[in-house]
């Protein structure tokens, strides 16, 4: 696909991850206090953020120096995540300990959490965002940021006993291991492998949607991928399992980071041999057939029933190739 790496979260945005040295406890320190240094904060999941237009929500990153103090009290456990094609030094930091004055929990617990929480020792303006709300925004170096800031700090926040022996584990690598201080045993950020399909026949793609999502989205058909198992294989035995339709080729499109907590989707297609459904209610709600016309009018926002898909996610990005037929 030639698009492929257009997606959101896709790269591209010339982040050089300087792997080597996150090893070097000396490099890093010296990256930390060099001028231009920055630390991209994150709190219960959400990114630093900011406007840069008041009349609209957050549409680009927060970042504060290296010096400020809730950089500094956070500096043990930060991360690194590389230097911008400028040369200035990234980093990461989680600050989830904090808690805000009237918290909303239930707008936080909310499927599209617009929420914003202004934390007082940085500038108004200065929020954090729900990153879905925010990422169709980003540059391509933003949204890679992003990513692999919150991608990482969900694997540390859910991986923080040895799953050899159950000691607490240290950080190590900057943030790109956890060592167990007990058994020597060495644990590396997880990525869970997930196939997206856009699955065909005809002119029509299938379409489903899961309980508990707002009234009106559908989307494309997505699962994890189980040990043993190819991409292809995933394809049809999810699409099976959950639509009963069979499906003959499949094809690789496009993949996508997906840091909600710490996915990398693989976006597929796939031709079914047939058009009948047979819905397994403990994976899906609903799925239908939609044709190009009406999917059109669906992007539209003209549809009766169904909502667009959101924007920045790989299913939105491979219906919009698929209607611009551009898949190729």
């Amino acid at each position: 696909m030639k698009r492929a790496e257009q997606v959101t979260f896709g790269g591209g945005g010339g982040l050089d991850r300087k792997a080597q040295l996150r090893e070097d406890p000396q490099a890093l320190a010296q990256a930390w206090a060099a001028p231009g240094s920055q630390v991209l904060m994150t709190w219960r999941g959400k990114v630093l953020s900011q406007r840069s237009d008041p009349e609209r929500g957050p549409d680009e990153l927060a970042w504060i120096s290296t010096q400020h103090p809730l950089a500094t009290a956070c500096r043990a456990e930060a991360l690194y995540l590389g230097a911008s094609a400028g040369g200035s030094n990234l980093f990461a930091c989680d600050i989830s300990a904090w808690q805000p004055d009237a918290l909303d929990e239930m707008a936080l617990a909310s499927f599209a959490d617009l929420s914003e929480q202004q934390h007082p020792e940085l500038p108004i303006g200065m929020v954090f965002a729900e990153l879905r709300r925010i990422m169709a925004r980003l540059t391509p170096l933003e949204a890679e940021l992003a990513a692999t800031a919150k991608a990482l700090l969900s694997w540390h926040q859910s991986h923080q006993f040895c799953a050899r022996c159950g000691s607490k584990s240290e950080v190590t690598q900057a943030g790109w291991q956890r060592k167990c201080p007990q058994c020597q045993a060495m644990h590396f950020p997880r990525t869970d492998p997930v196939v997206i399909m856009l699955i065909t026949h005809g002119d029509e793609v299938l379409m489903g949607r899961s309980p508990g999502w707002p009234e009106g989205m559908y989307s494309l058909l997505a699962g994890f991928v189980e040990p043993g198992e190819t991409l292809e294989a995933a394809v049809r035995r999810e699409v099976f399992e959950e639509t009963g339709v069979s499906v003959a080729e499949v094809e690789y499109l496009s993949s996508q980071p997906w840091p909600f907590p710490m996915s990398l989707m693989f976006g597929c297609r796939g031709r079914a041999t047939s058009r009948d459904i047979t819905i397994d209610p403990k994976e899906i709600e609903d799925a239908l057939w939609i044709n190009r016309q009406e999917m059109m009018t669906v992007f539209a926002g003209q549809h009766p029933v169904l909502k667009p898909s959101r924007k920045g996610a790989i299913a939105h990005f491979l219906l919009e190739n698929w209607l611009a037929d551009t898949l190729d």
